[in-house]
């Protein structure tokens, strides 16, 4: 046990925000704390920290906070160094070991600083800078590379991917999970916690709760917990009913009085369960479908350009109808490019995008929200609606969290991410077959967002979407279309599928081998689209015609036989790179250079095997998912 908390209650401004709270911190472990804004979350790092200390309470026995001798904390604030005059550079040497017997260790701690310092994004020159010409998010980042290389027993982190890039945030998770620190953190990105936590605590009306596991283990327990919890308080609801009734019966019978007396007592005595909170999270509507179904398939480019003034890439693609896609690549890749173009708003560069027949489009984003109206939500979603009872209405903007009171505000008092929320309500209500969807939980809080994972996946159509939300894509996007280095990607199965892929390819070298070119993906899909007894006809076209006999030949024997060949050639030249003691002659080099072009050239083999046993298990939509499954193991 590093820490503990018992029985501790912090009041602040005469209010209770921790209320006789348990909490612990053992060995390295990572906590995540969790709850709404105002929660309390913070104060909890600062009792941590021992910026503030628990109130006196007569009730609690013991001092109300242990921790081991040796125990020490560091504690990443959201604002730091404001108005600082030193330099990045001295900030960061305040922790350096003295010069002389500690000469190694100084040379480590500066080696550390200038690695941390450009993982960070810096430059060298920037360490000399003046902390006041640093913008607020690269002095928070100054800040955790400073509590890093203190390596306290502790960190304590509020809100630590603020203001970092995806790829810093991504080398954040890994350093956090491998380091032999406790972590305590407060953070908004759930994917983030999903990656990074061991034990989250819930945080709810001053009570703390523990749950083992990531966040989304967390998000399971609860509501398992919710609804035991609910079933309870229903059974004794109706016990409590049932001797009340008893008692009203017998309590003006002098011959029964005694035995209304003895429930009444034991009504007293019951230990009521609480009602449980109403889930916000919970949708009340089903399944999603569109109004008109849509042709199978939904959209199809050849050989499109897509670009402003010049085109950013070029590529071909066919959607099929139901399939769920989500954009990701680098700022400036052409993902919004390609959702403008998709819904008619841009004209390509080059080539064709064309929709299916009967496709209708439900297009939102960033400027879909700015919408005006001195209309209550409620009147306002009723004239969009005009058919609907206002019981309707109530209903469907209840489960989108605009139940009660939030029904009869303004809409120009709505935030950002509210209007975004009714916008999108909008947009599911009126069941378009395809929805385009650019940044779509943009400004908007963890509740808000589960209740629009849930919608989208209820929803039974199509979806093309962009989002920087890694934990929405993960829960969303049922594939991923890639944009990076100029060229478009497809990877047939979920985000967090393809994080995995991308570590294998960081740690090993590899290329994710289930990622292909959108021309390929076009193929398959077009392959599949041919009736069985037509697909003779393929075989006047070559390249259609290999696609073919990868589907009726062993495509599992071939794929384990490429895979065995790609780590047998792996080994071969991770053993050549790794041995420093050999010096290489000339003819050694060549070899050398050998070995990798055959290991290039397996892995292009082996990417092909995929294909071909993917294209080989989806062809029909019964073998769909059980081929999903056995194609992520076999990877």
């Amino acid at each position: 046990m590093k820490y503990q908390i018992m029985d501790g209650t912090v009041a602040l401004g005469g209010k209770d925000v921790l209320s006789h709270i348990d909490f612990e911190i053992q060995g390295a472990e990572k906590i995540a704390v969790v709850g709404k804004n105002g929660a309390g979350k913070t104060t909890l790092l600062r009792l941590i920290a021992g910026e503030i200390e628990l109130d006196r309470d007569d009730k609690r026995q013991g001092p109300g906070v242990r921790f081991s001798r040796s125990f020490e904390v560091g504690m990443l604030h959201q604002q730091e160094f404001a108005g600082e005059e030193r330099s990045a550079r001295e900030v960061l040497m305040e922790a350096c070991p003295e010069a002389g017997s500690f000469a190694a260790e100084r040379y480590e701690y500066e080696r550390d600083a200038g690695l941390l310092f450009k993982r960070m994004g810096f430059s060298e020159a920037d360490l000399d800078k003046s902390l006041a010409a640093f913008s607020g998010g690269e002095r928070t980042k100054i800040a955790l590379i400073r509590l890093l290389l203190k390596k306290p027993d502790v960190l304590l982190l509020d809100e630590p991917t603020n203001h970092l890039d995806l790829e810093t945030t991504q080398w954040l998770e890994e350093y956090l999970r491998a380091c032999g620190q406790a972590v305590v953190m407060v953070s908004h990105d759930r994917f983030f916690l999903d990656r990074t936590a061991q034990i989250v605590y819930e945080l709810e009306e001053g009570r703390l709760t523990r749950y083992h596991g990531n966040y989304t283990a967390y998000r399971e327990q609860r509501k398992k917990n919710l609804a035991a919890q609910a079933k309870a308080y229903e059974r004794q609801q109706e016990e409590i009913r049932r001797q009340e009734k008893l008692i009203e019966r017998f309590k003006h019978k002098p011959s029964k009085a005694a035995f209304a007396r003895s429930r009444r007592k034991l009504l007293e005595r019951m230990e009521r369960v609480e009602k449980p909170p109403q889930e916000q999270a919970a949708m009340a509507i089903g399944s999603i479908a569109p109004e008109i179904l849509g042709s199978k398939w939904v959209l199809q480019a050849e050989h499109l350009k897509i670009g402003y003034k010049k085109p950013l890439l070029e590529f071909s693609l066919r959607i099929r109808r139901g399939q769920k896609i989500g954009l990701i690549g680098p700022n400036g890749a052409g993902k919004s490019t390609f959702l403008k173009t998709a819904a008619g708003f841009l004209a390509p560069f080059g080539g064709t995008c064309t929709l299916g027949n009967n496709i209708t489009i439900g297009y939102f984003d960033q400027f879909s929200a700015a919408i005006q109206s001195e209309k209550t939500v409620a009147e306002h979603f009723s004239g969009l609606f005009p058919a609907m009872t206002q019981k309707e209405v109530r209903s469907i903007l209840g489960s989108y969290l605009f139940g009660g009171r939030e029904a009869s505000k303004k809409v120009d008092a709505l935030s950002g991410g509210e209007k975004a929320r009714l916008v999108l309500a909008e947009l599911l209500t009126s069941r378009p077959n395809f929805l385009i969807l650019d940044e779509p939980t943009n400004h908007m809080d963890i509740p808000a967002k589960e209740v629009l994972e849930a919608a989208f996946e209820a929803y039974t159509g199509t979806i093309l979407f962009v989002s920087h939300d890694r934990y929405f894509i993960s829960r969303t996007a049922q594939s991923l279309l890639i944009f990076e280095d100029g060229k478009a990607m497809y990877y047939p199965f979920g985000y967090s599928h393809y994080v995995e892929r991308r570590e294998k390819e960081r740690l090993l070298g590899e290329s994710p081998a289930a990622r292909i070119k959108a021309e390929e993906q076009a193929l398959i899909a077009g392959l599949r689209a041919v009736p069985k007894g037509e697909r003779h006809r393929l075989r006047e076209i070559s390249t259609e015609a290999a696609y073919e006999d990868w589907q009726l030949r062993l495509a599992g024997e071939a794929l384990q036989e490429a895979s065995r060949r790609v780590k047998a050639l792996e080994e071969m030249v991770r053993g050549e790179e790794e041995n420093e003691l050999l010096r290489w002659a000339e003819g050694d080099v060549s070899r050398r250079a050998d070995h990798r072009e055959m290991l290039d050239k397996a892995r292009e083999a082996w990417q092909e095997a995929c294909l071909a046993w993917y294209a080989a298990w989806s062809e029909s939509a019964g073998q769909e998912a059980s081929g999903r499954k056995q194609f992520s193991n076999t990877l």
